[in-house]
């Protein structure tokens, strides 16, 4: 199999530029053809131009579709216009750009959502997902949700994305089991490079993404995992066991 990461907006239809995109880009047109290139690019960055619509959802409150200039900082985004955390926990990170994106710590959140300065932090603006994160989310688990997600999205043709996809969920599961090594660190981020730079198309080069970024931004969480069997966050219950006390137990039977 070769490569399919193909760009129509340079060679499409016939061998011409050919827009073939979404419904947000087509959206777009209207107004540029209305009101010309430059007003359309009075908006954004240099190198960003127009608008960005987000998926804001997650611990903030308000949630939905939201449109702002391209490089907007990131926490103008989820506190000003999601009106910041929902609950009592304080909000710690956010996904963005999909499921193929990257995690980014709250003291990120100065960043310009911009295609430059997010690939610049290893994570990318994509198809739009913005999931705002609290205290009481783990991020090695967040990492394990969205690789088993893009496992399923993988067409199997290259070895790098079809099996090392996999091999990552494996020490990822490993390591919310308590049962993971410093050696599955080194071996996990190895591998996650390895996948980025030698897979066949966007969704195997990307997917190590939610991997490389919770290593990056919050390796003291996969080092508790690993070292002090405990999640911090308390959601990785295979590495707990409980007991009753026949004592004090009122046999209400909740606990069945």
């Amino acid at each position: 199999p070769g490569p399919k990461d193909v760009h129509t907006v340079e060679r499409g239809f016939r061998g011409l530029p050919t827009n073939l995109n979404n419904v947000e880009t087509w959206a777009n047109v209207p107004g540029i053809m209305r009101r010309g290139a430059a007003a359309f690019a009075e908006n954004g960055t240099s190198g960003s131009k127009g608008t960005k619509i987000f998926a804001l959802t997650g611990k903030v409150r308000n949630t939905g579709l939201v449109e702002v200039p391209m490089g907007t900082q990131l926490g103008k985004i989820v506190d000003e216009i999601g009106g910041g955390e929902s609950g009592v926990a304080g909000i710690k990170a956010v996904q963005i750009g999909g499921p193929s994106g990257g995690c980014l710590p709250a003291e990120l959140f100065h960043l310009p959502v911009d295609f430059e300065a997010m690939q610049d932090a290893g994570a990318m603006v994509g198809s739009g997902g913005l999931v705002v994160m609290d205290t009481d989310t783990c991020m090695v688990d967040v990492a394990r949700y969205f690789l088993d997600f893009l496992i399923d999205e993988s067409c199997g043709k290259c070895t790098p994305c079809r099996e090392g996809t996999k091999e990552m969920l494996n020490i990822l599961t490993k390591i919310t089991e308590g049962k993971g090594t410093e050696e599955d660190l080194t071996l996990l981020a190895e591998l996650a490079q390895s996948i980025k730079d030698s897979a066949l198309c966007g969704l195997g080069n990307t997917a190590p993404n939610p991997v490389l970024t919770t290593l990056k931004y919050f390796r003291e969480e996969y080092e508790a995992h690993i070292n002090e069997k405990f999640c911090p966050a308390g959601v990785c219950t295979g590495m707990y066991t409980y007991e009753i006390d026949a004592e004090l137990c009122p046999g209400c039977g909740l606990c069945i």
